[in-house]
């Protein structure tokens, strides 16, 4: 037994941790664009990244490495650092050099950033917003702000897990992200800091397994970026571990930044959970949720609030999985539209359907009713905002 609290205080809340976020120039109008986490002791650190083939140079450097302990994390916002070739890498060794040189007690530095693919990293700038951190400071907020891009908010969570012995740990994390999100491991980075007792050896694992149904269950656009990261870190200063209770926690933390990911999606007035039950396997559940979360079409409906159902049935017999009309159902919260072959879209039922698409979120479940596989994927609206945001992006 065990009970999670919510608490203040982000990726600073375990015990250990500092964070800061400052400007360096990156942005304009001196916005915060460059952040840092810092443990005051050694942490075991594991990683998740992006599947596209064009890894972008925080990744590689990561790779080339390969690091399995760190004690700071510094972040910038507004250049990806994707596509600029071995100068990106060797950017990144310069700029952790020099943090090092200013900082003695920073070990194995890490890199992460996100913005525009393709440009060059403005390193000087980096090296001297770095001059200007403070290691023991606790600012969460302001470095939740600074990795932003284009979200409209800045995205935190923090839990206090006591167990039944009255022993206790901590969860904290910070994301961003509001577009370029169909991550498979969207734009987005998530920076996990625990001070539970993690064991190394599994710490990989667990943060796969709870990616899959969190991170990897949403959409906000069906494009993966060059820079997707999901870090944990663990400085275990608690003393304290309980596995159920720590894979509970850290899938909480991460379902909860997925689906404010998802609410700021660029443009998006709705948030909306696609469940799929009844397929055939788990695996083609989650290629049908999933392929609602991508199609325009469904997307658009979404936006223009109406309940298209037809859309729905469409995308998931586009979608490759094993299907048949006659065993279908599709429900719009808890309003049936189609079942098993039968129409039920009559006049009153799509009023009835279009009040809950008038909602902020809400479900649509498609029972596909093959067999027990099941699967919920998560994703958004598509408006003209969407376009206006994406159009103008680096400008």
């Amino acid at each position: 037994m065990f009970t999670i609290t919510p608490i203040e205080g982000g990726v600073c809340a375990p015990e250990g941790f500092y964070a800061d976020g400052v400007s360096a120039g990156l942005k304009p109008e001196g916005k915060k664009d460059l952040a840092f986490i810092y443990s005051e002791t050694l942490c075991n650190i594991k990683a998740i990244f992006t599947k596209n083939r064009f890894q972008a140079a925080p990744i590689q450097h990561f790779k080339k490495e390969s690091i399995e302990s760190s004690n700071f994390v510094l972040i910038n916002a507004k250049n990806a650092n994707a596509m600029t070739g071995e100068k990106g890498v060797e950017d990144i060794d310069a700029i952790l050099s020099h943090a090092k040189a200013l900082f003695k007690e920073i070990e194995n530095p890490v890199m992460s950033s996100t913005g525009v693919i393709g440009v060059p990293l403005p390193k000087e700038k980096i090296l001297k917003g770095i001059e200007s951190f403070d290691l023991l400071k606790k600012s969460p907020d302001a470095a939740a702000e600074a990795i932003m891009t284009t979200d409209s908010y800045s995205k935190q969570v923090a839990f206090k897990v006591t167990l039944q012995s009255g022993d206790s740990f901590t969860i904290g994390a910070m994301a961003k992200g509001a577009g370029m999100i169909n991550p498979a491991m969207a734009t987005m980075l998530c920076f996990i800091t625990t001070d539970a007792a993690v064991d190394a050896d599994e710490m990989g694992a667990i943060l796969k397994e709870c990616a899959e149904r969190t991170f990897n269950a949403i959409s906000v656009d069906g494009d993966t970026s060059t820079n997707d990261t999901v870090m944990l870190l663990s400085n275990g200063k608690s003393a304290i571990y309980n596995r159920e209770a720590f894979i509970f926690a850290l899938e909480k933390a991460m379902h909860e930044l997925a689906l404010k990911i998802v609410a700021d999606g660029e443009g998006a007035t709705k948030c909306v959970a696609f469940k799929v039950t009844g397929a055939a396997n788990d695996e083609e559940a989650a290629t049908a949720a999933k392929a609602l979360t991508n199609s325009l079409l469904v997307k658009t409906a979404l936006y223009g609030e109406d309940p298209n159902w037809g859309r729905i049935a469409s995308t998931i017999g586009a979608s490759g999985v094993e299907c048949d009309p006659k065993s279908l159902t599709i429900t719009f919260g808890n309003v049936t539209v189609y079942k098993k072959g039968e129409i039920l879209f009559d006049e009153e039922q799509e009023a009835k359907a279009a009040k809950v698409m008038k909602k902020s979120s809400f479900s649509i479940h498609c029972d596909l009713g093959v067999a027990e596989g099941s699967f919920t994927a998560y994703g958004c609206d598509l408006g003209y905002e969407y376009v206006k945001i994406n159009a103008d992006y680096r400008t």
